[in-house]
């Protein structure tokens, strides 16, 4: 199978996770969603970890990096599932997209990296998207008409957390290249998913344990939502040995317009003629950024 394709199923896998949490375990806490989004992952990346070297053979550095990485993966992951639990999926899922608008800002003001032309045309996209996606706020009887979408954007809670999500995973990619100098990245993206479900097992899973028998009294769920997070990451991880990790992550953003039309066919969510073509914005402003 193509890369493309890989990329796609693995997009088309993550909106339908998404969408099966927020049918089937909206009841559950956001503490709850983290174990079937981390956990059973983290035990499907087990038998990839055959062919790393030995754990204690990595250095110092490397588990300094971790260290960094994991609390902030974990929060942006608990803002993730309740603001998709608790807000319309397609006021929230494409904000995404502002993850490398982030990570070219955060590039800018650490590290002093120009915006190239490109770049800045990625992020006028992306701007442009998220002003479409709120154009129902928008009139013309004065100039703070033409700003109230992202006013809009700014009041609703669900969009917050999740441009929250895009602010933390641009920190955990940048912090990530730190670690990927130790590991190639399918190897790194295996253990890294392991160390993310351990870390979630010994913190939540383990004080509690009546957690996991509030889970199992909704196994089809529970089984249905982990199953296709696990082809999600394992079609990632295919993905990414045919082509280099950028073209992979544009493709794989795809996932927000999967979860624009769902929101509007499961959840009966308006304005799909403004959120889809705002979708579609977004996305081709991610691609001109990252590709």
């Amino acid at each position: 199978m193509s890369w493309i394709a890989l990329a796609l199923l693995c997009a088309f896998a993550l909106a339908s996770a998404d969408a099966a949490a927020k049918i089937w375990l909206r009841d559950f806490t956001a503490s709850e969603l983290l174990i079937v989004r981390l956990c059973l992952p983290g035990l499907l990346m087990l038998p990839l970890l055959g062919g790393l070297p030995p754990l204690t053979e990595l250095p110092l550095a490397f588990w300094g990096w971790m260290a960094a990485l994991v609390p902030l993966e974990l929060l942006a992951m608990w803002l993730y599932v309740a603001a998709i639990r608790d807000h319309p999926l397609s006021l929230t899922l494409p904000y995404l997209a502002f993850t490398p608008v982030f990570i070219v800002g955060v590039a800018w003001l650490l590290l002093g990296e120009q915006v190239s032309a490109r770049g800045l045309l990625g992020i006028m996209l992306v701007v442009a998207g998220a002003w479409v996606l709120n154009s129902t706020h928008a009139h013309r009887r004065s100039w703070r008409g033409w700003v109230a979408p992202f006013v809009a954007m700014l009041d609703e809670r669900g969009s917050r957390m999740m441009l929250g999500v895009a602010v933390l995973y641009a920190l955990t990619a940048t912090l990530g290249k730190g670690a990927l100098g130790y590991l190639p990245p399918e190897s790194f993206g295996a253990l890294y998913i392991a160390v993310l479900g351990s870390a979630v097992a010994l913190g939540i899973v383990l004080p509690h344990p009546s957690r996991l028998r509030r889970l199992a009294q909704h196994p089809w769920a529970v089984l249905t939502v982990g199953g296709l997070l696990g082809i999600m990451v394992f079609t990632h991880f295919l993905a990414l040995q045919q082509v280099e990790v950028a073209y992979m992550i544009a493709v794989k953003r795809t996932s927000l317009l999967f979860g624009i039309v769902y929101g509007a066919l499961l959840f009966r969510e308006p304005h799909l003629a403004a959120r889809l073509p705002a979708g579609m914005l977004m996305v081709s402003g991610v691609v001109v950024i990252v590709v």
